[in-house]
């Protein structure tokens, strides 16, 4: 899958589909953001819908940086998405 490196607040995160596929695998789309803080990688999850493509590749390339800075924003710590394995 294909990623993308987004600066928000300072901090670079990795974004890239997850490649989780649900039964709205066509209405319902979930990346996964990663940083590493200390050594350590933190990883947030967020799921949204795409406007306008039903495809995963293309809706995620057709968001802009501030799309998904806003996305970062509303994401979800992994230990409770079951596309982070719910580890945290």
């Amino acid at each position: 899958m294909p990623s993308r490196t987004i600066n928000v607040d300072g901090a670079t995160w990795s974004v890239a589909p997850s490649g989780l596929i649900t039964q709205y695998d066509r209405d319902e789309f979930a990346l996964m953001f990663s940083r590493y803080v200390d050594g350590k990688k933190e990883v947030r999850v967020v799921r949204y819908s795409s406007v306008a493509t039903r495809s995963r590749e293309m809706s995620f390339a057709q968001l802009s940086d501030e799309q998904l800075k806003e996305l970062l924003i509303q994401s979800q710590p992994s230990f409770t998405s079951p596309e982070a394995q719910y580890k945290a």
